[in-house]
């Protein structure tokens, strides 16, 4: 006998499989055992039991196979009185017919032969007649049973086994309880729903406040830009708290994850994300659960086909001939099936299982082809918990979701916090929080070039929320961090004034964007796309300086649009850096009545039209580097309030227009280094008021005496020129302090030039000087002297008397400060 539990295999998948098991297949499971107890019960019954019983028939019928058992029942039955009839063996004294006897017309009646084999005989008898005269369904249905139940548990179970599925099964599973079981997932929901009657109540306000800051932005464009919903610069999400009137959000009281737990939940979404890109590619569990489902559709059909037209074929008296007469003296027999009636009952029943069976496949494939089973939508989970970014899915990975709904609901619920940014936000703020501890972010503070406290984070995955608890800093630097939104907790720096964001996009919600909108001063952005730079810039009622670094275009309508800095009525300094301008926009016109400094840093683009310029009539310093420029501008000459011009890094070849610069009467700074000048012309003179001149890396070969008629100099820098001399005029420079003339031809100095008794600053470093005056002990305040790089064989002893000056603002050959007196070098050495 065969035990049922040996066909556990063919149904036993792991448990945790049993999620993806709709009721009807686990309905259809138990028909299957069912079915397969019915033929398994067959079985036994045919292995164990007699299969048939023969008896000899007494009327024999010439055409052999015509005998009619049914007449040969009621014959028995009408000869019951009779001993000899009653007798299923042949009498002692009964004699067959003679074997020549020649044939009987219509049926003749026999009485058999006694030969001593009556058990053997009537066994073979058994045998032959169940092989030849009993039908084969009768014979084989319990093994047909057996068979198609089989395959109906393959067909299941399949996909389960099937190397294409079973890994992404396999894997899905796992993700799933590990989803479910997360604390994670627990914390995610219970904090949302903590949350979301707050917001109900603060959205009102919200509302009022974003409208009021949409008509500051004015910027009609907005919408269309591709990149809208990343730059926007108001930040409302039902799981992030951004109430207007609560400048700092309350802590959950959910208990805290530990840092393992943390960490394991952060590679949690990573496998999500990754497991969702790639079942989301194909649909094979789609195709392989529709296959397996219209194959067992088609072998319900058949079963109930061929059965229904089989079953009445199970008799229970079958009519036997077989040519054994000259042994037994019989020729014809009656068999009885002896389980002809268990078999015709359990054939019904059967028929009924597999009905009902294929019932549930056709509602299977009912649900497969009428629901649309690859589109997968968590908008009851949106709604129920409050998490709105949860993304719709497709494909396999929304199958395997339809599946588990049939399961249970609360599976994707809680697997759907894995695919939610928001929820992924906010565990990455957790382990920020954990590793950003108050006292390491205190450890990065130190002063910047403006002197302020500055902090500055690099590359991590978010902002830590303990950076709003060091309220001391004064400058925050946030460089190449991921996904940044400012909370309300911002206000508790009250010291915050400047703010660096490099690469590194930034959303504020509404209450930080009003608290960063009255108190920050100094806002830099670098970025690689104009798209990036974020919408709530424009709002810095009280922003003074803005340095923008990035491919800022001519064709501004496209993009985001400069109109509204007008709106920055406190700006003062105005950088375009790495810009590809071809004019100088008009929005920076619009600043005309505040604005004192302008920087466009072109990245090589020739800065065409410069008549806007002329409008700046407030503007003190401007710089216009790698433009391109051939000429001075002629707009500047109209700057009369300008300080400081830097023409850096352009091909201007001739500055004869320099005359003009006269009418900018405030000019102290004048800077056309990198440039390719070739010479100086003699009205440079007129420049009364220059203190400043930057004319290093130019092709200037001679200087004009006229040149020192700027007596104001303080600061001249003619280095990496072709000067092959300098005039005796150089003295006439009193207020000189700076003096460089490096990386020229210089074969001599005049003595003059040390009469300039203020110089603090002297390089004459690459040069063919072959000896220093004795008179450089007049430059009593010279802190740092540049003679490296030329052909002098020994230095003056007079050097002694420059009392300011060290060896660490000497730069010469090792040599030739070994050739110093040893009470020199001592006191160069001593600080």
């Amino acid at each position: 006998m065969i035990p049922v539990t040996e066909f556990k295999q063919f149904t036993d998948q792991q448990p945790a499989f049993r999620v993806l098991k709709p009721w009807w297949d686990v309905f259809t499971e138990y028909i299957c055992v069912s079915m397969l107890m019915i033929g398994v019960f067959g079985c036994t019954l045919q292995v164990t039991q007699d299969k048939i019983i023969c008896l000899p028939s007494h009327v024999s019928d010439p055409s052999r196979g015509e005998i009619d058992c049914q007449q040969f029942k009621d014959r028995s039955q009408n000869a019951s009185a009779s001993v000899r009839s009653l007798s299923p063996l042949p009498s002692p004294s009964s004699a067959p017919p003679h074997p020549g006897a020649g044939p009987q017309e219509g049926p003749r009646e026999m009485s058999g032969l006694k030969n001593n084999l009556d058990i053997q005989q009537y066994s073979f008898i058994n045998q032959v007649c169940y092989e030849q005269a009993l039908h084969w369904y009768a014979k084989y249905f319990p093994y047909l049973v057996v068979i198609h139940t089989l395959i109906f548990m393959i067909c299941s179970s399949f996909w389960f086994k099937f190397p294409g599925t079973s890994s992404k099964l396999e894997h899905f599973i796992s993700i799933l309880g590990k989803c479910f079981d997360s604390p994670w997932t627990t914390r995610a929901i219970s904090e949302v729903s903590g949350e979301a009657q707050e917001d109900q109540n603060g959205w009102e306000k919200m509302k009022d406040l974003a409208t009021l800051s949409k008509s500051r932005l004015n910027v009609s464009n907005v919408d269309a830009s591709p990149a809208g919903d990343d730059t926007a610069s108001l930040v409302h999400s039902p799981s992030v708290r951004s109430i207007p009137d609560k400048m700092v959000a309350d802590k959950p009281n959910v208990s805290l994850m530990d840092k393992k737990e943390g960490e394991q939940t952060k590679a949690l979404f990573e496998k999500v994300k990754k497991f969702r890109l790639h079942v989301e590619e194909g649909d094979i569990l789609y195709t392989m659960y529709v296959r397996q489902t219209v194959l067992k559709v088609f072998k319900f059909v058949l079963i109930i086909v061929y059965n229904a037209a089989l079953v009445p074929n199970i008799h229970i008296i079958v009519p036997c001939t077989l040519a054994v007469e000259d042994m037994t003296g019989y020729d014809s027999f009656c068999c009885n099936h002896t389980k002809a009636h268990l078999f015709s009952k359990l054939a019904i029943c059967y028929i009924c299982f597999v009905g009902v069976y294929g019932m549930v496949c056709l509602y299977t494939l009912y649900w497969l082809f009428y629901r649309p089973l690859k589109e997968y939508s968590f908008e009851y989970v949106r709604q129920e918990t409050g998490i709105n970014d949860i993304p719709d899915v497709k494909n396999d990975f929304a199958f395997m979701l339809h599946l588990i709904d049939q399961y249970d609901s609360l599976y994707s619920k809680r697997f759907a916090v894995f695919l939610s940014e928001v929820s992924e936000s906010k565990l990455r703020q957790l382990n920020l929080n954990h590793e950003w501890t108050v006292d390491k972010l205190r450890e990065k503070l130190q002063k910047n070039s403006q002197n302020r406290l500055e902090m500055h984070l690099f590359m991590l995955s978010g902002l830590p929320d303990t950076v709003f608890e060091v309220t001391e800093v004064e400058s925050l630097k946030l460089e190449l961090l991921n996904d940044v939104t400012i909370p309300p907790m911002v206000s508790q720096l009250a010291c915050l004034e400047e703010l660096t964001l490099l690469n590194c996009p930034v959303r504020l919600q509404l209450p930080a964007l009003t608290y960063l909108r009255n108190h920050l001063k100094v806002l830099r952005i670098k970025f690689d796309d104009m798209r990036q730079v974020p919408l709530w810039m424009y709002t810095l009622r009280s922003l003074e300086e803005l340095h923008l670094v990035g491919p800022l275009t001519q064709d501004l309508s496209r993009n985001v649009s400069l109109d509204t800095l007008k709106e920055l009525r406190n700006l003062k300094i105005l950088t375009l850096a790495k810009s590809n301008l071809s004019k100088v926009p008009q929005s920076v016109v619009d600043l005309a009545g505040h604005l004192h400094r302008l920087c466009i840093y072109n990245d090589g683009t020739k800065l065409l039209t410069l008549n806007n310029l002329k409008k700046l009539f407030n503007l003190a310093q401007l710089e216009l580097v790698h433009c391109d420029l051939q000429r001075i501008p002629h707009a500047v000459f109209s700057l009369t309030n300008l300080q400081e011009l830097d023409l850096k890094e352009n091909h201007l070849t001739s500055i004869e227009e320099i005359l003009s610069f006269q009418h900018c009467r405030r000019l102290t700074c004048l800077k056309l280094w990198h440039n390719s000048i070739a010479s100086i012309p003699e009205h440079i003179k007129k420049l009364k008021s220059l203190e400043r001149l930057y004319l290093s890396r130019n092709r200037i070969e001679t200087l004009p005496p006229q040149l020192f008629l700027c007596t104001r100099l303080r600061h001249l820098d003619l280095s990496h020129n072709h000067i092959r001399s300098i005039p005796p005029e150089v003295g006439v420079l009193q207020n000189l302090q700076y003096f460089s003339a490096s990386g020229n031809s210089l074969d001599s100095l005049p003595d003059e030039l040390f009469f300039c008794k203020k110089l603090r600053t002297l390089k004459l470093g690459q040069n063919n000087l072959t000896a220093l005056s004795p008179k450089v002990g007049n430059l009593t305040q010279l802190t740092k002297l540049d003679l490296k790089g030329n052909h002098l064989e020994v230095l003056p002893l007079e050097i002694s008397d420059c009392s300011s000056l060290r060896l660490s603002g000497l730069l010469v050959e090792d040599n030739l400060f070994d050739l110093l007196p040893t009470e020199i070098q001592q006191q160069l050495k001593d600080e």
